[in-house]
């Protein structure tokens, strides 16, 4: 590991401050320092960011404000999360083991970068590490990369379960000094930068907007039963009244660069009835725009299956 030097931030003005070149926030530290320890994050700082102010969950109206260093077990254990928005308690749940989630934080797990093996390893090229060196996983091992979204340089996916959840939740990032932007917009298509946050951008909180009485939940396909990043994963959320899609929301993981917003799914599903055939076809209009690989087509099925059995499962449908 190369050496670097250690500061404690005890505002977010200090935190801003201490950020320099070649700086790192250091929340948890559970993928951050596997990295470095790999030799794929090299700063020359790390600044402490887990002693500021924002380790509460606060009610807002009929949403949440969650800090950027509330720990990922408070967060799925919180009442309000667990009794309001059970698809992000649920989504916290199923990532990581029990010990990682009392570590990570919220900010940092939204910034966490991909698990693509080749990412991980130095001696492979890889454009999120090297813009220009090339992308090993297009001819190499890419059965759990990314189906939507692909670029040339990279067909890596976003790790988080929780953003996944969040995404499908239209939650909303607050960035100290800067307004509050949309999740989706924290995503980016530049694999270096692997976010739209400038330099010394600081997280303080996830804002979370009522579920406007949308009843939803997250599954998540994986390779082994035990702590595994998903295959594919789904956040659902419906309001269904008298057997009619009032409104919709879904997300996707495991499958893009980012959480996947599924609005065409979406679109198809307002206002259509709440039965399997309308929810195939849903399935059907989102995942003809996917682009997969040799290796990976078999997601395309499986996202069709989670999408339709889930949104069986929520809407009591046969």
């Amino acid at each position: 590991m190369r050496p670097f030097t250690y500061a404690r931030a005890t505002t977010p003005d200090e935190a801003v401050d201490l950020y320099g070149e070649g700086s790192a926030y250091l929340g948890g530290g559970t993928n951050l320092v596997d990295l470095m320890r790999l030799g794929v994050a090299l700063p020359s700082q790390l600044v402490d960011v887990t002693r500021l102010p924002y380790d509460r969950i606060e009610v807002d109206g009929d949403g949440l404000l969650i800090g950027a260093t509330v720990r990922n077990s408070d967060l799925a254990a919180h009442a309000v999360v667990r009794e309001r928005f059970p698809v992000l308690a649920r989504a916290v749940l199923s990532g990581a083991s029990g010990q990682i989630r009392n570590l990570a934080t919220v900010g940092g797990n939204l910034l966490q970068r991909t698990r693509c093996s080749y990412f991980q390893d130095v001696t492979r090229p890889c454009n999120r590490r090297e813009l220009g060196a090339g992308c090993s996983a297009r001819e190499g091992d890419h059965h759990n990369l990314a189906i939507f979204g692909n670029t040339p340089e990279c067909i890596a996916t976003h790790p988080s379960d929780m953003a996944v959840a969040l995404a499908a939740l239209d939650a909303n990032v607050v960035i100290h000094g800067r307004d509050e932007i949309p999740l989706d917009s924290l995503y980016g298509h530049d694999p270096v930068r692997n976010s739209t946050l400038e330099p010394g951008d600081l997280i303080t909180h996830v804002r979370i907007p009522a579920l406007d009485g949308m009843t939803g939940t997250y599954k998540k396909v994986r390779e082994r039963a035990s702590f595994a990043f998903a295959l594919v994963s789904l956040a659902a959320a419906v309001d269904v009244k008298d057997g009619v899609i009032q409104d919709c929301r879904l997300a996707l993981g495991g499958v893009a660069a980012k959480p996947w917003r599924a609005r065409r799914a979406e679109a198809a599903l307002r206002q259509a009835p709440a039965t399997v055939p309308e929810f195939s076809r849903a399935a059907d209009a989102e995942l003809a725009g996917a682009e997969p690989l040799r290796g990976n087509a078999y997601k395309v099925d499986l996202a069709r299956n989670l999408i339709v059995g889930t949104l069986s499962e929520l809407a009591g449908a046969r």
